[in-house]
C-alpha cells in the first residue's frame, strides 16, 4: 500500500472514530488538528523518542493553563508508516492500531496519563 493510501485509510478511520465517541468528547476532538505522516521527523526523534514510534500528542493537555505564550499548538501526529509496520502490512490490524493509536494519544490530550490510558485499554 502507499503512503497516500495509507493516509486516506487512517483519515477515514479517524473520522469513524470521532464519530463514535460521545458527545462530550467528540465536541473537543473534531477541533484537535491531527497530522497523518509518513515518519517522525528528525526533531520528534530529537527528543528521544524510539523511530517506530506510532502517534504522539504534541502541546499542552485540554484545559490547562500553562501561562506559557509559547507553548505550541495542540495536535496529534499519527505515523502511518510505522503503524503499518507495526500492523505487519494487515489492512484490518493496520485499520486497528489507527483508532487504538488516535485514542491514546487523545487520552493525552485530556490529561489522561500512561495509569489512565491501561485502566481504560488504551495502551
Amino acid at each position: 500500500m502507499t503512503p497516500p493510501q495509507l493516509r486516506q485509510l487512517a483519515s477515514t478511520q479517524v473520522e469513524a472514530t470521532i464519530a463514535d465517541l460521545p458527545a462530550e468528547l467528540r465536541s473537543h476532538a473534531v477541533r484537535l488538528p491531527i497530522l497523518f505522516l509518513d515518519l517522525p521527523s528528525p526533531e520528534i526523534l530529537a527528543d528521544e523518542f524510539e523511530p517506530d514510534i506510532l502517534g504522539l500528542f504534541v502541546g499542552p493537555p485540554h484545559g490547562a493553563d500553562t501561562g506559557d505564550s509559547n507553548d505550541v499548538p495542540v495536535k496529534i501526529l499519527l505515523f502511518t508508516l510505522n503503524i503499518w509496520d507495526y500492523a505487519a502490512e494487515d489492512e484490518e490490524t493496520y485499520l486497528d492500531e489507527i483508532h487504538l493509536t488516535y485514542l491514546h494519544e487523545l487520552g493525552h490530550y485530556f490529561g489522561w496519563d500512561e495509569d489512565d490510558l491501561v485502566a481504560r485499554e488504551l495502551d
